[in-house]
C-alpha cells in the first residue's frame, strides 16, 4: 500500500500518490466494498489490530493524570466514569446516551476544544444535541475532573515560547518530550517535532498567537494543538515499535493511524492473531507505565476484519 513514512506533522503515516488508505470507510456497508476488495494472497489471511484509545491513554499518561491512567490500566469504563461526573450520577446509573456523551468528551476534549466545537462533535458523532450553556458546563466538568490535562496545555504554551527563545525545558509529566533549541520537541524515537519560523503576531481579533510555516503556509499553533501534535507523535512511536515486533514473524502490509494490518498463513491464523495482539499490547522500554490495549480481527479481506 502506498504510504508516506512521515507524512503528518506528528510523524504519522499518510497517503501517497493520490491514494489515501488512511480514510477508507469503516462502517457503511456499501462503501466498505473498497475494504473488502483488499484481499490476502491465496493461502493467507489478513489480521487487523487496532490499538484501543491510544491517544486518550497517551494523553492522560503524558499529563500525569494518574486517576485516568489507572482507570485505563484497570480496564474500567472511562466513558461511563466521565458521564457520571457530567450528569452527577453513579457510574452504574449512566444510560446509553449519557455514556456516548462521555465517550465524545474523553476522545474529543483533550486538546483544548471549546464548547462550540464540542456541540458539533456531540451532534455529528454522538447524535446528541445540547445547548450552548450545557456544552460549556460539560467542558468545564472535563477540565475540572482531569485538571492535569489543561495544565499540560499551559506547559505546551510555555514550551512554544521557550522554543522561540531557544531555551530548553521538559514539557510532559513523563519527561519524554523536551524543548531542544534549534531542533524542536524531542520524541522517544530520537526525532523532533519542528515548528519552522515560529513567531507571534496578532490574529483578526487582535490577540497574539503563535504561528509557524509549513509547506509554504502560515499555520497557527497553541498549547492544546501542540499537545495534540506530540501526543499523536508519541502514540506513533509506540505503534512503530510494536510493528517492528510483529514484523519478526508476520509481514505488515498496511497501517491506518493506530492500527496495523498484516498477513499470515491460514493454518497459523489463530496463533498469528494471538501473537499480533501480544505485540500490540507490548510497551516500549520508555513507556513502562503506559496502559495499552488492543482489538483484533481477521479474514480473507481487509473488510472482513
Amino acid at each position: 500500500m502506498p504510504l508516506r513514512y512521515y507524512g503528518a506533522h506528528s510523524g504519522r503515516w499518510s497517503g501517497q500518490d493520490k491514494v489515501n488508505l488512511q480514510n477508507l470507510p469503516a462502517r457503511d456497508p456499501t462503501k466498505n466494498t473498497l475494504k473488502r476488495a483488499i484481499k490476502a494472497p491465496p493461502g493467507y489471511v489478513i489480521i487487523d489490530c487496532d490499538s484501543s484509545q491510544i491517544e486518550a491513554r497517551t494523553l492522560a499518561w503524558l499529563a500525569g493524570q494518574m486517576d485516568l491512567v489507572d482507570a485505563f490500566a484497570n480496564k474500567q469504563d472511562v466513558y461511563r466514569i466521565m458521564a457520571a461526573q457530567i450528569y452527577g450520577v453513579a457510574p452504574d446509573q449512566v444510560d446509553k446516551t449519557q455514556r456516548q456523551v462521555g465517550k465524545t468528551v474523553i476522545l474529543g476534549a483533550g486538546y483544548g476544544v471549546g464548547h462550540a466545537k464540542l456541540r458539533l462533535f456531540l451532534k455529528t458523532g454522538a447524535k446528541v444535541e445540547v445547548s450552548e450553556e450545557e456544552a460549556k458546563r460539560i467542558i468545564d466538568t472535563y477540565r475540572r475532573t482531569y485538571y492535569r490535562i489543561p495544565e499540560l496545555w499551559k506547559r505546551a504554551d510555555t514550551a512554544l515560547a521557550m522554543l522561540a527563545a531557544q531555551m530548553p525545558m521538559p514539557v510532559d509529566a513523563q519527561q519524554l518530550v523536551h524543548v531542544v533549541p534549534g531542533k524542536g520537541l524531542s520524541l522517544p524515537s530520537g526525532l523532533h517535532i519542528q515548528y519552522p519560523d515560529l513567531r507571534q503576531f496578532a490574529d483578526e481579533e487582535g490577540q497574539l498567537r503563535w504561528h509557524y510555516t509549513s509547506r509554504g503556509r502560515i499555520v497557527a499553533v497553541y498549547g492544546g494543538k501542540c499537545v495534540e501534535n506530540f501526543t499523536q507523535a508519541v502514540a506513533r512511536c509506540v505503534v512503530g515499535e510494536q510493528m517492528l515486533r510483529i514484523a519478526k514473524r508476520y509481514t505488515p502490509v498496511l497501517t491506518v493511524h493506530d492500527a496495523v494490518a498484516c498477513i499470515a498463513p491460514e493454518e497459523e491464523a489463530e496463533e498469528a492473531q494471538r501473537y499480533v495482539e501480544e505485540c500490540m499490547s507490548w510497551r516500549p522500554r520508555w513507556a513502562g507505565t503506559l496502559p495499552l490495549a488492543c482489538e483484533a480481527g481477521r479474514g480473507a479481506s481487509y473488510g472482513d476484519c
